[in-house]
């Protein structure tokens, strides 16, 4: 179910930029949080986080697999690695980082706030990019979208 932003109507006042900014500025913060963190503490190095269940328990390299790695190369500038270790994560930062900043200009010009709702044929399709990429990172065709064993 998509909300319906709700617009002041034309006796309530109009709310701050900075009351407007809160969302977005939390939201940035929720996110830079750990991220700062994962910056800070090189997942590259052994014993800092634990292995995937996924990988532990079957040997396959799941859709998140190289993720912690991609989000600490992202923190370096470095987009080739940050792709090689994982190009999902690498691609919907992109696009959540493009959802944020419409979000942050909504916000800042006053308009209404972007939606975002994921109907049941984006779900199919989500979860269809999910497997097939899971698949293919751990078929000798793919090894290219899986990430350097440690």
């Amino acid at each position: 179910m998509k909300a319906i932003p709700v617009e002041p109507g034309p006796s309530a006042p109009r709310p701050s930029v900075l009351r407007r900014l809160s969302r977005p500025l939390a939201a940035l913060a929720a996110v830079a949080l750990p991220t700062a963190y994962i910056a800070a503490v090189d997942p590259n190095a052994p014993g800092h986080y634990p292995t995937c269940p996924v990988l532990r328990a079957t040997g396959w390299w799941c859709p998140g697999c190289g993720g912690l790695r991609c989000v600490h190369a992202l923190t370096r500038g470095d987009l080739t690695t940050a792709g090689h270790d994982n190009l999902l994560v690498l691609l919907l930062a992109g696009v959540a980082a493009v959802f944020w900043l419409r979000w942050l200009w909504a916000a800042l010009t006053g308009g209404p706030a972007p939606g975002f709702a994921i109907g049941g044929r984006g779900v199919v399709l989500l979860t269809l990019v999910l497997v097939v990429f899971t698949v293919l990172r751990n078929l000798p065709i793919g090894a290219g979208l899986a990430p350097p064993a440690l």
